[in-house]
């Protein structure tokens, strides 16, 4: 009976050139047809370390051992299945469930007991030599670190390699994003006021999307800012083979040296971020607090931008005040705690989130102006679906870009031009692919053409809202409010309410709505 065969074959970064994917090939096909044997099907993993189990022609293989599909598996050295000892027992395990055996083209081995001990011994001479590669690729990268010079991977936003030097410099495209990032942070902003100005401002990722909420803290926790430069200070990889970012390294192993990287940000706003970041921590969160404001995040110090043309947040405060200690619930400057500079005297919640709700009423939920909304709302539709098309060509385009230059390392590989750095960049490229390729993921589906809002539909909204009002729902009350609410200017003597939608300037001329403050 001819026995049905499938073959593997992998190319990863520091194969020599006769290790290619063709000499694999060749190799096995020669054994093949020695034995009688006949090919089905052929797997081929390139650019893919035998370290771990994520490839997925492997994967496909092991999938198809258990349908019948051949016999054996053919490899032409046992390190082209695996390096990791325990990936190896585990698969060929699967593959013995399964009625099918490994073989090696290279190594001889059959089923005897001796055959078993000498194959232990090869897998082990394997995973050594897998790690002693990565050993002395991590010394090469040390040596490079301690030169302060890029050793892979994208840089931090705020910085660009020198393509001479490889030694970093300041993005002035990008430094801007640092800068107001720490500034607003400090100033008492939350990240949604601060990824909103920096889309206001035009600020982009590197994959052309706006900077997001996740991007924040990992800028806010970066001491390379200060310029001090650090290498080594994560693991890479758990025991399990899985990326952990947080994972801290011992002091000892961690290269870090002062003025080694171009200053950002000043070490004493990095250590006041810090500071407050652990404060925040340890501080419940406004849907944990005891008082409930409608208008968190939305409220500013107008008295601050006319002294000190900045415009600082101003966060509910509780205060007990008087023989009775009665309890009073207000609105108050952050900058007033933290320099003593703002004279905006408190402002009592009740008033000013009433206030707010009426202009809401008056200005937005009403006959003359619903018409109007849903024009500009269905305007604001297609320009958002107008951007998610360009999102798709702009990660596309990237995608193509760096899937043409993996291509060219494999092929450099392939004609025995190895060396570290190029493993490096491969890696780098990798985590870049899989990065667009999630975001890619999803948006992939089909834009479908969404329906137009109709002007029912808003006599609907504003029939819940003031159902909501009326049953005093606060957390839906807080979601409408945020929706048509940009913000609210708090001055000694008056309040603007800034809409995000311009219904007010057809209606009256005017940007928000102004009253006179009683305190």
């Amino acid at each position: 009976m001819i026995k049905k065969v499938g073959r593997y074959g992998r190319f990863s970064g520091d194969n020599q050139r006769e290790e290619s994917i063709d000499a694999q090939l060749r190799a096995i096909e020669a054994y093949c047809k020695q034995k009688g044997y006949v090919i089905v099907e052929t797997y081929i993993d390139r650019a893919k370390s035998a370290t771990s189990d994520k490839r997925p022609e492997f994967q496909r293989m092991i999938a198809d051992s258990g349908n019948n599909k051949f016999d054996f598996i053919i490899v032409h050295k046992l390190d082209r299945f695996s390096r990791n000892r325990y990936d190896s027992a585990f698969y060929k395990r699967k593959l013995n469930l399964n009625g099918v055996r490994l073989l090696s083209v290279t190594e001889n081995l059959d089923d005897s007991p001796e055959s078993g001990i000498l194959e232990s011994v090869i897998e082990g001479m394997a995973e050594y030599y897998s790690r002693n590669l990565a050993r002395e690729v991590m010394k090469g990268m040390k040596e490079t670190a301690y030169q302060c010079k890029h050793t892979g991977g994208l840089p931090p936003i705020g910085y660009s390699v020198d393509p001479v030097t490889k030694r970093y410099l300041i993005n002035e495209e990008e430094r801007g994003i640092v800068e107001t990032t720490f500034s607003m942070f400090l100033a008492g902003y939350g990240y949604n006021q601060i990824v909103r100005e920096l889309a206001e401002k035009g600020y982009r990722s590197r994959y052309g999307r706006p900077i997001s909420k996740g991007s924040l803290p990992v800028i806010l926790n970066n001491e390379k800012y200060t310029g001090v430069y650090i290498y080594n200070l994560t693991d890479s990889k758990d025991a399990a083979g899985k990326r952990n970012s947080n994972r801290k390294k011992e002091d000892e192993d961690v290269i870090r040296i002062e003025g080694g990287m171009p200053v950002i940000i000043s070490k004493e706003d990095f250590w006041a971020a810090q500071e407050k970041i652990k404060n925040n921590q340890g501080r419940p969160g406004s849907y944990k607090a005891k008082e409930m404001y409608l208008l968190s995040g939305l409220c500013y110090c107008g008295e601050c931008l006319k002294q000190l043309g900045t415009l600082y947040s101003m966060a509910g405060n509780v205060k007990y005040s008087g023989r009775n200690k009665l309890k009073y619930v207000t609105y108050r400057c952050g900058n007033r705690d933290r320099t003593k500079e703002c004279k905006n005297p408190e402002l009592r919640r009740e008033y000013i989130e009433n206030y707010v709700l009426a202009q809401l009423e008056e200005k937005i939920f009403n006959d003359q102006a619903i018409p109007i909304l849903v024009k500009q709302l269905n305007e604001f539709q297609a320009s958002k679906d107008q951007q998610h098309k360009g999102e798709q060509v702009r990660l596309s385009k990237s995608l193509d870009g760096i899937t043409r230059q993996v291509e060219n390392i494999v092929k450099a590989v392939a004609d025995g031009f190895a060396n570290s750095a190029l493993l490096e960049k491969m890696n780098s490229l990798e985590e870049q692919r899989e990065e667009i390729e999630q975001q890619l993921s999803k948006i992939k589906p089909p834009i479908k053409e969404k329906a137009a809002i109709t002007e029912d539909t808003l006599r609907q909204l504003l029939s819940r809202f003031k159902d909501e009002i009326a049953d005093r729902n606060i957390p839906e009350i807080k979601k409408f409010i945020g929706s048509y609410v940009k913000k609210v200017v708090i001055y000694k003597e008056h309040v603007d309410v800034i809409f995000k939608l311009n219904v007010v300037d057809l209606q009256d001329g005017a940007e928000g709505s102004r009253t006179p403050v009683r305190r």
